[in-house]
């Protein structure tokens, strides 16, 4: 007898519901800031196939690499002979097997019922440090992924339901950071078990054969909303170009063409640039990610993100080019900077297929900072991304300092950095003039502040992207403020009161010494619509509230305030 509609929908959600209480259980019981508080990570459960169940509403840069990555790890532990057992964990940071860059580390657990593997629980988590050039581990200048941290093929985490100690010594050792590690992998293994007990709970109320044809429905039901949905759709091919931000100030070309038909959508990457000597290449799963957000998006938030939804669609990206890699070219930062662009370039193509749909360029960056030094006869290091302006889309403005695209982060509050850390935040607000100007204006970007309390150097790194381009706006809307970043010095003698302020490029390494400061201004997103449309009462209210000068308003909305 065939699984009822009722029965099947309730397994479903337990299996969403199920992946978000997995990134309570990582979230809560996590050491560093970076996941406490910032929710770095994501959590998804499996079918013993590998097919994605649930995945819990987290990070959108995991959303296609957390799945391409599980089924990698089960391929390379089959390879390898290590085995899926019952009660052990796997855990695996290499990005060319699990996805991502090598902060993000992954922790999977076989699930067995009666003796019998019927799925998986898997999560990622960006772990602050791993090692590699600069505290915080993303450089700007590795030449492989060798100089970036420590590369962990899959590998026993536990085995027999006992977390193994070498391989615990093994990896925090290579980190600045090694007591926050330890809680970390430890809070990993936490959400697993979490997401295990949920699964065997769902299994011995509705039996084993409901929980696979539930699955088996989600699947089918999922794949025809989309493919509903494709079929309203405007037939034919999208291109669009936009451009990566080098370290040497070049532009470095990304290029998309979306093919859309009544039952599936082919996405081709032909014409991006070539793999590159530095750190701004990113693997096939984090392009990947890209693609299943936007589309998500774009489609509707009725569509789940389990296998069915993405199994009608078709993604060619030439091998050795940026955005597919080949090992061991270095890819940290293209986890977080090449994915924003990769983002910008699918809604730039999509907006000539779903003109009313898609938004203006958001902020575009996930503006990574990092700190680290020595600080009371310990090191310390510190990593956090900064929120930007999304941008207006029709009917709305953007939102205002958030996270955008491919990171769903929260900000890491100034209580625990000053607390924890020898850092003072000295400046956190919205950006001034930032927003673009249209009929629904961009959101504004922020600007953060952080001065150097401790009594040693500070090695500085920001990677951070829309110093030289603009979030492009949309319907005769202008574009969003550019980046900008500052280091502050002061004298270097008590009594030298001289101030420096000195403009930084978005990607770059300084030392920070005592009492310097570090200022970013970020992105604000772009306009959508004519500026001459927008509403009096409205430009009246963001000059108020201190968004806007009476100097921007006069040149950009052509009134006097």
């Amino acid at each position: 007898m065939r699984i009822d509609t009722i029965t099947a929908q309730l397994i479903k959600s337990s299996l969403y519901y199920a992946s978000e209480e997995m990134g309570i259980a990582l979230r809560n019981s996590s050491y560093s800031p970076n996941i406490k508080e910032r929710m770095d990570h994501s959590a998804a459960l499996f079918d013993s196939e590998g097919r994605l169940l649930a995945q819990a509403e987290h990070i959108p840069v995991h959303l296609g690499s957390l799945p391409w990555g599980l089924n990698n790890i089960v391929q390379y532990c089959d390879r390898n002979a290590i085995e899926l057992e019952e009660g052990s964990m796997i855990v695996a940071n290499n990005p060319y097997i699990a996805g991502t860059h090598l902060n993000d580390v992954t922790v999977v657990k076989p699930i067995h019922f009666q003796g019998k593997l019927i799925g998986y629980a898997a999560n990622k988590a960006h772990h602050a440090d791993v090692g590699g050039k600069v505290p915080g581990s993303i450089s700007i200048d590795a030449r492989s992924l060798y100089e970036e941290g420590l590369i962990v093929n899959p590998t026993y985490l536990m085995r027999k339901g006992k977390l193994l100690n070498e391989t615990i010594s093994f990896f925090v050792s290579n980190s600045r950071t090694p007591i926050e590690r330890t809680g970390d992998l430890k809070a990993q293994v936490a959400a697993n078990v979490t997401g295990s007990r949920r699964v065997l709970e769902v299994v011995k109320k509705y039996g084993l054969r409901a929980f696979q044809e539930a699955a088996a429905d989600s699947f089918e039901s999922s794949k025809r909303v989309i493919v509903s949905k494709l079929s309203r759709l405007k037939r034919g091919s999208f291109s669009a170009v936009d451009y990566l931000e080098g370290p040497k100030g070049e532009n470095i070309k990304l290029k998309v063409r979306i093919t859309v038909k009544s039952r599936s959508m082919e996405f081709d990457y032909s014409g991006t640039d070539r793999e590159l000597s530095n750190p701004l290449n990113t693997v096939f799963g984090v392009t990947l990610s890209g693609v299943h957000y936007v589309l998500r998006t774009l489609m509707g938030d009725d569509i789940p993100a389990n296998y069915g939804t993405f199994s009608s669609l078709k993604v060619s990206i030439p091998e050795g080019t940026l955005l597919n890699p080949t090992f061991p070219h270095p890819v940290a930062a293209g986890n977080t900077e090449t994915s924003q662009r990769n983002a910008d370039l699918l809604y730039r193509a999509f907006a000539k297929a779903l003109p009313s749909k898609v938004p203006a360029a958001a902020g575009g960056s996930m503006n990574n900072v990092m700190f680290g030094g020595g600080h009371n006869k310990s090191t310390w290091a510190y990593y956090e991304t900064i929120g930007v302006g999304l941008g207006g889309k029709q009917g709305q403005d953007g939102i205002d300092g958030i996270q955008a695209n491919m990171t769903n982060t929260m900000n890491t509050p100034i209580e625990d950095i000053e607390r924890t850390l020898p850092i003072r935040i000295t400046k956190y607000e919205l950006r001034k003039d930032s927003s673009g100007a249209g009929e629904f204006r961009g959101g504004s970007g922020i600007v953060r502040e952080f001065e150097m309390t401790g009594d040693s150097p500070v090695t500085f790194t920001i990677v951070s992207e829309r110093f030289l381009n603009s979030p492009w706006g949309l319907k005769g809307g202008l574009p969003g403020a550019k980046t900008r970043a500052f280091v502050i010095r002061r004298g270097s003698r008590s009594s030298d009161k001289s101030v420096r302020r000195i403009e930084l490029p978005g990607k770059a390494t300084v030392v920070l010494n005592p009492g310097d400061k570090f200022e970013i201004n970020t992105a604000g997103g772009g306009g959508y619509g004519r500026p001459s449309k927008r509403n009096l009462s409205q430009i009246a209210n963001d000059f108020k509230n201190g968004l806007l000068s009476k100097q921007y308003v006069a040149d950009c909305y052509q009134i006097h305030v």
